[in-house]
């Protein structure tokens, strides 16, 4: 526990490394981020850095999209108090283009991604954090900054990510308008160093292509799959917020998105 008096605020909870003078708590599931005492030093003293990733959405089924990508939230100089957070990480949303569940902390909301959208889905959930593919909207509900973007436009199209919206359905090199045949790419994740390295997370699910399918969004992103299984469709990656890819029901079914994540960073010495 910090000393009476000193700058630096004192916390436990979670996976806790160092960088340098900051300490870094990651939650991969359900926590508690207790801040025991609060520091003195008018800057540093009761400040952290946080970044609250959602759970991406699954990846749908039959001309499907592919997931979006959990909603991304960041910010510094967020104000804590000396009490108990809970922490809330969400999980994927399962294929057939379930929506991913949202992930918390003390006000902080990062929205699940939104389900890719298909025929065969037996849901539609396709707003969210990022859309899903096929017409989802990201950036449900509206946040500022925005916490992710929207899933590709028509058919078989990749679903959004943190940085780009979902790409439509493309000719099978990966250019080219929609109506083409390689299921859309999903939109890119954005890059943090709050760990001290630089990773980039919540990027979008490849939609699905009745010749090629759609190659993720970087940032733990699937691939879709296609007619023939080329590629085969991957799920959205743990702990990235990644939507997951496109499938066919029948055939080869979409993936689900991965879980959430919660890092919390703040000056210790």
């Amino acid at each position: 526990m910090t000393p009476k008096g000193s700058a630096f605020m004192s916390a436990t909870g979670g996976t806790i490394t160092t960088d340098g003078n900051y300490k870094v708590h990651t939650f991969t599931g359900d926590g508690t981020f207790t801040v025991s005492a609060i520091g003195t030093d008018p800057t540093y003293g009761s400040v952290v850095e946080y970044l609250v990733i959602g759970g991406g959405g699954g990846g749908g089924n039959t001309d499907s999209g592919g997931g979006g990508a959990g909603g991304y939230r960041t910010a510094t100089g967020f104000s804590v108090t000396a009490q108990a957070y809970s922490i809330t990480v969400g999980g994927g949303g399962a294929y057939d283009g379930y929506k991913g569940s949202d992930s918390v902390f003390s006000s902080i909301t990062s929205t699940g991604g939104g389900g890719g959208g298909g025929t065969g889905n037996a849901v539609t959930q396709k707003n969210g954090g990022s859309g899903g593919g096929v017409n989802g909207l990201g950036n449900t509900p509206s946040t500022s900054p925005v916490q992710g973007y929207n899933g590709g436009s028509g058919r078989m199209s990749g679903g959004g990510g943190a940085s780009q919206a979902g790409y439509p359905e493309q000719y099978p090199d990966g250019t080219g308008p929609q109506g083409s045949d390689r299921g859309g790419k999903g939109g890119d994740g954005a890059a943090s160093s709050i760990t001290g390295v630089s990773v980039t997370r919540a990027g979008g699910g490849g939609g699905y292509g009745d010749i090629l399918g759609g190659n993720p969004g970087a940032g733990g992103g699937g691939y879709g799959t296609s007619l023939s299984n080329n590629p085969a469709p991957t799920a959205g990656s743990a702990n990235t917020g990644g939507g997951g890819g496109a499938g066919r029901t029948g055939y080869y079914v979409g993936k689900a998105g991965g879980s959430g994540v919660v890092i919390i960073r703040y000056k210790f010495q």
